[in-house]
């Protein structure tokens, strides 16, 4: 049982969401902005770190939404709907645009093709929250 599971089990009251579909969130939120942290800083250590100037900000802006998305969903107490919405929203959107830059330099870089596939695991897990909030 994964620590974050753990702790949502512990929530004396109703959560937002079903535990399972917000358990794998936060989870995959957690891991995507330390993949996009890692990601960063490899791409900062290629030789023609210039050619991965978008890279690089798209990772950096994507792991703190990641991070932040994390934390809220993570704070179950009166949870204001309309604000799991946004930042669900948000991550969608932060996780797509890194997930894409990141395919477009797989190829060569396979620190970005990591990248891409936990910022496709995020983004996909975000929809289904999304969706399960209705």
């Amino acid at each position: 049982m994964s620590v974050t599971r753990e702790m949502i089990e512990t929530f004396p009251g109703q959560g937002a969401a079903s535990i399972t579909e917000l358990v794998t969130c936060i989870d995959a939120c957690v891991e995507c902005a330390q993949a996009c942290t890692a990601c960063a800083d490899a791409c900062l250590s290629e030789e023609h770190v210039g050619e991965l100037r978008r890279c690089i900000r798209l990772n950096a802006d994507c792991a703190d939404v990641c991070a932040t998305t994390a934390a809220v969903l993570t704070r179950q107490t009166a949870a204001d709907v309309q604000v799991l919405r946004a930042v669900l929203q948000a991550c969608v959107a932060a996780c797509a645009a890194c997930g894409a830059e990141c395919e477009e330099h797989a190829q060569m870089h396979e620190h970005c093709a990591v990248c891409a596939r936990s910022c496709r695991a995020c983004e996909q897990a975000c929809r289904e929250l999304l969706s399960a909030l209705g």
